[in-house]
């Protein structure tokens, strides 16, 4: 207990930021994994063929070596300056939303496709088809993959500690230079991280339980 008192500034400093770019990674995957995802299934070959070059291109390369390139090669690129926590958010959304395309591409298949073609008889186009009738469904269907990869997004948050980001995964490295044991501070590190999976895991449940019996 007195390594996690001695060092709260740390521990706080880390988690706080652990938690920004989780958040504002989340978020902005989210957003990008339903256009990527919408794209997968799209009837025009164009959208589809981009779709699934993103997907399979990103989702297959290691996320080490897109930070590689949001850290290294970006600033080479001159397009201006931008701070290293803002470009581990890229990085995190760029790679994440490749998962949570292929998350609700496959919830997309559990919706009847009478569904589409009832929207496209009373006149409606394919996004408002897909936004109105298909992902609502869908994202019901797919939510505990979709936390999964939340949790997956949520431990990939220390790969930018190896980036100049000074959240969770460096709080070992600053508590060393205060002399404090390793071993400690990781165990009380792991602890942080059991709980705020277990609050997702929370969420996930009650998200199952709330839209279980909506339908």
């Amino acid at each position: 207990m007195d390594v996690l008192l001695d060092n709260l500034d740390i521990f706080v400093r880390g988690f706080r930021t652990t938690l920004v770019l989780f958040v504002w990674s989340a978020i902005f995957s989210t957003i990008l994994g339903m256009i990527v995802g919408t794209m997968r299934v799209s009837p025009v070959p164009v959208m589809r063929g981009v779709g699934t070059i993103y997907v399979n291109l990103v989702r297959n390369t290691p996320l080490t070596l897109i930070f590689f390139f949001f850290a290294f090669g970006y600033p080479k690129l001159r397009l201006g300056e931008v701070s290293y926590e803002t470009l581990a958010i890229i990085a995190l959304s760029l790679y994440t939303a490749t998962y949570i395309a292929e998350v609700l591409r496959s919830g997309f298949n559990t919706v009847p496709i009478g569904q589409a073609e009832a929207a496209r008889a009373i006149g409606l186009s394919f996004v408002p088809t897909m936004t109105r009738v298909v992902l609502p469904q869908a994202f019901r269907a797919v939510i505990p993959p979709f936390m999964s990869v939340l949790i997956a997004l949520l431990k990939n948050t220390t790969v930018a500690a190896g980036f100049s980001v000074a959240e969770a995964g460096a709080i070992r490295a600053y508590a060393s230079e205060r002399g404090e044991p390793a071993m400690i501070v990781l165990l009380w590190v792991a602890l942080f991280f059991v709980i705020l999976v277990m609050i997702l895991a929370f969420i996930q449940r009650r998200l199952e339980n709330r839209w279980r019996v909506a339908r």
